[in-house]
């Protein structure tokens, strides 16, 4: 074999191994379908990608109730976003089933159309904020990076994710861009008993430990806080008949089934409007052909 052939053989089995490579190496993501009103985030193949979702959540702010001081505000903060307004970001706090995400869902709906649109992150996916403002920084829509349920154990890489995109870190914070998260955590961390012992008495005050202010300052940087507090029974109920007239299920038969909405929210140990909002489906497809 001449040089010349030994070359050519090596160049054939280099062409090979680049063939095979480029096979391995997954090709960048498409472009995101910017027609959609509401996104996940999703990572395959150690890449992050905005997914479309194909059916958004239908509730309205109208279907939301007992809860109209915080629909208000958070109506009236939404509004001056897609306005472009000076607007904050939101932390929705308090009970569970009470209407945090719903709230959230139904925004979108109310102001899709003046240009809102909802990224949903989970919270292990909030190291890719950067990459997430990166890609929707120059489009022209209003967008809420929706977190859902978050909450963070101490030293998790979202934690400090989170904290630099609320404050902006070295790059600006974007005027199209907003954080909306719902926690059942005011704080949005674990507290614990013996951190009291951390807090020191100053000139006749008191100040809180480092890793009290640590966690404080984590929802501090949220400029709105909505609190949400487990209903009432009226209110429960007030619930369980606007889901039911939203099935079709008569007026007579709605005032009908109070005793069982009662004895249900009983079984479950909740008054909330999930468990309202399941009361209604089952007694309403139980006694649809009735």
């Amino acid at each position: 074999m001449t040089d010349r052939d030994g070359f050519e053989s090596l160049i054939a089995r280099a062409h090979a191994l680049f063939d095979r490579l480029e096979h391995m190496i997954p090709a960048p993501p498409a472009p995101p379908d910017w027609k959609a009103t509401a996104y996940r985030w999703r990572r395959s193949n150690g890449r992050g990608r905005l997914e479309p979702v194909a059916h958004p959540h239908k509730l309205r702010l109208s279907d939301l109730k007992d809860i109209d001081v915080q629909k208000a505000r958070i109506t009236t903060n939404t509004r001056q976003f897609v306005e472009g307004k000076p607007a904050n970001n939101v932390l929705l706090t308090g009970a569970r089933g009470t209407g945090k995400s719903s709230l959230v869902k139904a925004l979108l709906n109310d102001f899709s159309k003046k240009g809102l649109r909802l990224i949903e992150v989970d919270r292990d996916d909030l190291v890719d904020l950067p990459d997430i403002t990166d890609l929707i920084a120059n489009r022209p829509e209003r967008f809420i990076i929706y977190c859902d349920d978050l909450s963070f154990e101490s030293g998790e890489p979202g934690y400090k994710a989170l904290k630099s995109i609320l404050d902006g870190s070295v790059s600006a914070v974007l005027d199209n861009v907003l954080i909306y998260a719902t926690s059942n955590r005011r704080h949005l961390m674990p507290e614990y008993f013996s951190e009291n012992s951390e807090a020191k008495h100053v000139d006749g005050e008191v100040h809180p430990g480092e890793a009290t202010e640590e966690k404080i300052s984590l929802s501090e940087r949220f400029g709105l806080w909505l609190s949400f507090y487990p209903f009432d029974q009226e209110a429960y109920l007030d619930i369980v008949r606007h889901w039911l007239k939203k099935l079709g299920v008569p007026p007579d038969q709605i005032e009908a089934c109070r005793a069982d909405a009662l004895r249900w929210t009983l079984e479950r140990g909740s008054r909330s409007g999930r468990v309202a909002w399941q009361f209604a489906r089952d007694w309403a497809g139980q006694h649809a052909q009735q």
